[in-house]
């Protein structure tokens, strides 16, 4: 991987959005699933791309597109917008991420970041939409 690469996959991850968890003990069960997207989050944005590249990134995406498809059952008649903006973003974001490992250039670095950017603000939008019920 370029030192460019490395940098502008390091930058995406750090500038991640995490989302707040919920702190009822008696909280709907969108909550626990929105915690467990925000463990994920909290990888993604702890990955060390240089010592593993942007696999690990893949893998991370992964698990948070399995996440939010237990969120979208768990919250689906209340929040059902705002998850599948996120799992849009979140498949946008895979794609780009695969195309920078493919073909590490301006172009597709610049992907990577444009669609983190569309990414932390999909996870935005469900964290505040979700902040009334967690």
């Amino acid at each position: 991987m370029t030192r460019i690469s490395t940098r502008i996959a390091v930058l995406a991850v750090v500038a991640t959005l995490g989302i707040g968890g919920c702190s009822s003990a008696d909280k709907p069960p969108g909550c626990d699933s929105l915690e467990a997207v925000q463990t994920t989050m909290q990888q993604i944005r702890n990955a060390n791309v240089a010592e593993n590249g942007l696999t690990q990134l893949r893998t991370d995406l992964q698990q948070l597109r399995r996440e939010l498809q237990q969120l979208r059952t768990d919250a689906e008649a209340q929040f059902a917008p705002q998850v599948g903006a996120v799992k849009t973003a979140a498949d946008q974001f895979s794609t780009s991420i695969a195309a920078a490992r493919d073909k590490p250039d301006a172009a597709t670095l610049s992907a990577v970041r444009t669609a983190l950017g569309a990414l932390q603000t999909s996870i935005q939008g469900l964290r505040d939409a979700m902040s009334g019920t967690c």
